[in-house]
């Protein structure tokens, strides 16, 4: 059996990762591959219960230890339930934010990058996808695309002040400069059928 790939989707608040995780899931069904469509935090049962205590209540409900330990529970549970099952009978999953956010976000603060990295060896083993598309987006034309999808709806982690964002887009640029084998930047501007195309060459080498 032809293994599975595993492909995350990264970027900061607006950059439109949602709408393309579906349009490359499309493309790929298209191509002939079982697809499965996931995220996080969540993609299984147990870790969409932590996306709830983790997405929802007041902006200091959780110390920034304790959620990066939410984060790292939640997504143990995403790989050993949803996403190393499907690998193993040759789908492609794609996640809407994986590692790479806890990253960026819970990176901010009490904790290092390598902090972040040692709880996701305990939990996970290490566990990287085949390839990261971070989608990029001018910061003004990002925050106009989040207000216009959410409103006055934000979550407790997308709600925060704009210097946080600022150093969470950092955080992910600094991943694509330093492991760029893995992490590919892709510029999300212009209509989204060409961002999706973007996409697709950016994983043409792992088709088969």
């Amino acid at each position: 059996m032809i293994a599975g790939r595993f492909i995350t989707l990264e970027g900061g608040e607006g950059a439109g990762k949602s709408t393309q995780l579906r349009a490359l899931a499309a493309a790929l069904r298209a191509r002939g591959q079982d697809v499965v469509e996931t995220r996080e935090p969540g993609g299984s049962e147990g870790a969409e219960a932590i996306r709830a205590l983790l997405l929802t209540g007041g902006a200091d409900r959780w110390s920034a230890r304790a959620e990066a330990l939410l984060f790292a529970a939640a997504r143990a549970d995403h790989i050993e339930k949803t996403i190393r099952p499907a690998l193993a009978r040759g789908a492609w999953v794609l996640s809407d934010r994986f590692l790479d956010s806890s990253r960026a976000y819970q990176g901010q603060g009490a904790l290092t990058d390598a902090d972040i990295l040692t709880l996701h060896r305990i939990g996970s083993d290490g566990f990287l996808p085949d390839r990261t598309l971070l989608l990029t987006l001018p910061e003004g034309e990002a925050t106009g695309r989040a207000k216009a999808r959410d409103g006055d709806a934000e979550d407790r982690i997308g709600g925060r002040a704009s210097d946080f964002h600022r150093a969470v887009a950092d955080a992910f640029s600094r991943f694509a400069l330093e492991e760029g084998a893995r992490v590919h930047a892709i510029d999300a501007s212009g209509p989204a059928e060409i961002v999706t195309l973007r996409l697709l060459d950016a994983i043409e080498d792992l088709l088969p």
